[in-house]
C-alpha cells in the first residue's frame, strides 16, 4: 500500500537567476562563434555545443539564433539605464555620466565589454543582428522617457520629452558604433574607456540643454 505521497520526479524548476546566467553564457559562446567563423556558416548546434546546452534548450531561450546575442546586447543598455536611474537630483546629467557611466553592466572583466563591441561590429555587415539591436535599443527608449519625463516635469507622450529620449538613443548608438570602432584589433585600455565615456558625456550635453539637474516639482 502507498504511503500516499507522490515523488517529484525529473530535474527541479530553473530558476530565473539561473535562466539569466545560462542564456547570458549561450550569448557568450554564440558572440565568440559568430565573430570567428561568420554568422551564415553557425548553425544553433554548433552554439548549443560550445555552450554545454541541448538544442532544445537553446531554442526555448531563443527564437533563432541570431537572437542568441541579446542578453550581451542587454548588458551595456541596462549599464546606461542604471546610470540614468542612479542619476540623483542636484546633479547635472554629464557631471553624473562621467562619474558613474560604465559600457557595460556588472561585468568583473573586459570579457564581456569586448565581446559586445565585436557584435556592434557585427551588426554593421549582418542584418539579422542589426534588427536584434534596432530592436533592443527601441526598448530602451522607453526608460530613457519616463526618467526624462520625471525630470522635465512633463508627461511621458509630450513632444519634446519623446524628442529627447530618441535624441538621446541616437547618440548612444553612434557612442557606441565609435567605441567599437575604435577599439577594432586594439582592445580597451583605461584612456581609451576614459576618451569614450567623455566624447559620449560631450555629446549628451549638446542635446540635452533643456533637462533640469533637478526633478521638477
Amino acid at each position: 500500500m502507498g504511503s500516499g505521497r507522490t515523488s517529484r520526479r525529473g530535474r527541479p524548476p530553473v530558476s530565473d537567476e539561473q535562466r539569466g546566467r545560462q542564456r547570458l553564457d549561450i550569448s557568450r559562446h554564440a558572440v565568440r562563434l559568430f565573430a570567428e567563423q561568420g554568422v551564415a556558416a553557425t548553425s544553433g548546434e554548433q552554439i548549443a555545443r560550445a555552450a554545454g546546452v541541448s538544442e532544445r534548450t537553446l531554442w526555448r531561450y531563443f527564437p533563432t539564433k541570431e537572437s542568441c546575442v541579446e542578453p550581451l546586447l542587454t548588458k551595456m543598455l541596462d549599464a546606461f539605464r542604471a546610470v540614468l536611474h542612479a542619476w540623483p537630483p542636484g546633479s547635472g546629467l554629464i557631471e553624473h555620466l562621467r562619474a558613474a557611466y560604465q559600457p557595460v553592466l556588472d561585468s568583473s572583466s573586459g570579457e564581456d565589454v569586448e565581446a559586445v563591441l565585436a557584435v556592434v561590429r557585427m551588426t554593421h555587415d549582418e542584418p539579422a543582428l542589426r534588427a536584434a539591436y534596432l530592436v533592443l535599443r527601441e526598448r530602451a527608449e522607453e526608460t530613457f522617457t519616463e526618467v526624462l519625463a520625471a525630470r522635465m516635469g512633463m508627461p511621458a507622450e509630450t513632444f519634446d520629452v519623446r524628442v529627447q529620449a530618441a535624441t538621446m538613443n541616437a547618440v548612444l548608438k553612434v557612442a557606441a558604433d565609435e567605441f567599437a570602432r575604435e577599439t577594432a584589433g586594439r582592445g580597451i585600455s583605461p584612456e581609451v574607456l576614459n576618451d569614450h565615456r567623455e566624447q559620449l558625456a560631450h555629446a549628451l550635453g549638446l542635446v540635452s540643454g533643456r533637462i533640469p539637474a533637478t526633478d521638477a516639482d
